[in-house]
């Protein structure tokens, strides 16, 4: 399904807006994740159930773990208490990124066998140093397809190592989901990191984890985890990620859309590009601590007075598709001058003309490139139902804020 963006530039009546956007993403798949290893009841409100969510919450099904979705809203997680009693099982996690790492990482301390399924796009998302540290653990791997790549049977370790050693280069969720199911090994762990990466996440995990009742001491690059979850009663914050978009349009229609319930204190890493783009009008910047909003910047980049120069993103070229090369291909499809450097991507400034956008399959490039439609005649997002990833009324929502702006 195509979606034509309205141009609402010059056409804006009153400038303040509200609106609102779901639960955090990344705050509800690591709720789910450490409510499912808690002793008992723990209730989640303001959770998220886009297309990831509903994935991760049925792969924890698929374990035996009751998640129950209530009709106000809250959900209810039954934990194991650490202890997967279901020795065998198919789980399946579409192209859902955190499920795909954390489910693994947990299942990789249970003395079972677990066939991993996936969607075609998930297939070609290589998982190779999230293996091998499974593997040290002492979980071991049969590929049904590519090597390091989904699907594959795993086999639990049943007597796990006391301590792993992860590289992050390509993805700080490889440490996340090792040190939030660390409390499956039944004694201390001992968690080294290599490499380097945006560390906003694993601090997010980290303080959930003390949050559910967990000790994680931290001297550098070496964590240590012990204890157990208690079940509790959490509040998830609104999707900063999700915010990004209406404060991007702000940036180029010099309007003033609020995002209810989004504060400076939160813990999610992506608050920085709502700080950057206050007063940013081009220049080079370093998005590898919150890489999601790269094609978010790139969309709205040509209004800028100055060249921008994004950098430190390397690592997106292996998300949901190649984010440099569609952030890219797309600016020159609306008449863009754009480049790609080998950690990101230059965008001159220029007048957007009309075009369809090119989603590769991805609900960044759809929601990302709406907002540059605020500002031109004629962009057309194809394939816009993508955005049931992680936001499903995008675009209902960005309807309401155009009239509420308009009207």
């Amino acid at each position: 399904m195509d979606y034509k963006v309205k141009n609402i530039y010059g056409a804006i009546k009153n400038p303040v807006a509200a609106v609102r956007v779901p639960g955090s993403k990344s705050i509800t798949a690591r709720a789910l994740l450490i409510a499912a290893l808690a002793d008992g009841k723990s209730t989640l409100y303001g959770a998220q159930f886009s297309e990831d969510c509903r994935v991760f919450a049925e792969a924890l099904r698929s374990l035996g773990i009751n998640v129950e979705q209530c009709d106000d809203g809250t959900v209810n997680v039954y934990g194991c208490g650490g202890k997967i009693d279901r020795r065998e099982a198919k789980i399946y996690v579409g192209s859902a990124g955190t499920a795909a790492r954390f489910i693994p990482a947990m299942l990789a301390f249970s003395d079972g066998e677990y066939t991993f399924d996936c969607s075609e796009q998930m297939k070609k998302r290589p998982v190779g140093p999230l293996i091998a540290a499974l593997e040290e653990l002492g979980a071991s791997f049969t590929f049904l397809g590519e090597k390091d790549s989904f699907p594959f049977i795993m086999r639990g370790a049943k007597n796990p190592a006391d301590s792993v050693t992860v590289n992050i280069d390509k993805s700080s969720q490889y440490l996340s989901g090792i040190l939030a199911s660390a409390v499956c090994a039944g004694k201390p762990l001992t968690v080294n990191v290599v490499g380097s990466h945006g560390m906003d996440y694993v601090n997010m995990t980290i303080d959930m984890m003390w949050s559910f009742g967990v000790n994680v001491q931290a001297e550098g690059c070496r964590y240590t985890v012990c204890g157990a979850y208690q079940p509790k009663r959490y509040e998830i914050e609104p999707d900063v990620s999700a915010a990004c978009y209406f404060y991007a349009a702000n940036a180029i229609l010099g309007t003033n859309i609020r995002v209810g319930g989004v504060m400076p204190h939160t813990m999610q890493g992506d608050y920085k590009f709502i700080e950057l783009i206050k007063n940013f009008d081009g220049g080079e910047v370093d998005m590898s601590s919150y890489s999601d909003q790269v094609l978010t910047l790139a969309a709205i980049a040509p209004y800028f007075s100055r060249p921008t120069r994004i950098k430190g993103v390397a690592h997106i070229r292996g998300q949901e598709c190649d984010r440099i090369a569609a952030a890219v291909t797309n600016l020159k499809a609306l008449g863009v001058r754009a480049e790609e450097t080998q950690d990101g991507l230059i965008i001159y400034p220029s007048l957007p003309v009309g075009g369809k956008i090119d989603t590769f399959g991805d609900h960044r490039v759809a929601m990302s490139f709406a907002i540059t439609g605020l500002r031109c005649e004629g962009v057309v997002i194809q394939n816009c139902e993508v955005c049931a990833k992680t936001f499903e009324n995008f675009f209902s929502v960005l309807d309401d804020v155009c009239a509420a702006l308009t009207e």
